[in-house]
């Protein structure tokens, strides 16, 4: 992971890159938690700008900061970068939930990964999050040009495909349609999808935003071929952006995916 993760440092240099929204001065976050120890991996589209900055877009200093920066790592410039600041970056990867984690927005995931008895956080850390572009931009992933969306993943397509390609991960959670669109993509497969009614999500005067599953098995994500064959689990909705997600659909989705896991022994 180390040398995927320097080669992810070393394009924050590059004069696309530099055009677009992502954040030059913060590191890419190659995993939320610790990849080696994970069974289960979560996935969404790309890093918040709160894992760098505070409501009042402030760097995260001290306790608070989550992920590492060129100011922390003591750098005027990513090229500078060398194989012991790789390993910084890693640490703090590593141990990203027990130290300071964005709660709001993992909390609600890992409710619905907790009929499998597997956690984020302590003391299980047999479950990390991982993400289809690994730099944060200064806007949502939704507010992004057509441009700097596919430049993005033209740039990092082949990532999660390497780093998973090395993991012991089985099972894949796929967070919201884009998600679902994305992986099917890249890595050239169609899931099974099915149409969920207790996954309906209310809405006045009509029938309501229907709800959806995608079942289906990765073997390779971008020309990289997995060392084994991943469970890739998907819902349309984004538990954290969707309005109107209640309890009840979220405890549904929960119920799905710990079913689904007792079947590949999870």
């Amino acid at each position: 992971m180390t040398a995927e993760l320097l080669n992810l440092v070393k394009r924050l240099s590059e004069p696309r890159l530099q055009e677009t929204k992502v954040i030059k001065w913060a590191c890419p976050v190659i995993s939320f938690g610790n990849l080696s120890n994970s069974k289960i991996a979560t996935l969404g589209l790309n890093p918040s700008n709160r894992e760098f900055v505070d409501g009042n877009g402030i760097e995260l200093k001290g306790d608070k900061r989550r992920f590492h920066t060129l100011e922390s790592l003591g750098l005027k410039k990513w090229a500078d970068a060398n194989k012991n600041h790789i390993s910084i970056i890693v640490e703090l990867c590593n141990e990203y939930f027990f130290r300071n984690p964005y709660d709001s927005w993992f909390k609600k995931l890992d409710y619905l990964i907790s009929g499998t008895s597997i956690s984020y956080y302590f003391p299980s850390g047999e479950a990390c999050h991982l993400d289809l572009i690994p730099y944060a931009t200064s806007c949502k992933w939704t507010d992004l040009s057509l441009e700097e969306r596919v430049l993005l993943l033209q740039l990092t397509g082949d990532t999660l495909g390497l780093i998973l390609k090395q993991s012991p991960v089985k099972l894949l959670i796929l967070n919201g349609q884009t998600v679902v669109d994305h992986l099917q993509k890249i890595s050239n497969i169609s899931l099974n999808k099915t149409y969920m009614p207790d996954w309906t999500l209310p809405r006045k005067g009509t029938k309501g935003v229907l709800g959806y599953s995608y079942v289906g098995e990765i073997n390779q994500i971008a020309g990289i071929v997995l060392n084994q064959p991943i469970v890739a689990l998907g819902y349309n909705h984004n538990i954290q952006s969707s309005f109107g997600v209640t309890s009840k659909v979220q405890t549904s989705i929960r119920d799905w995916i710990s079913t689904k896991a007792k079947e590949i022994s999870i």
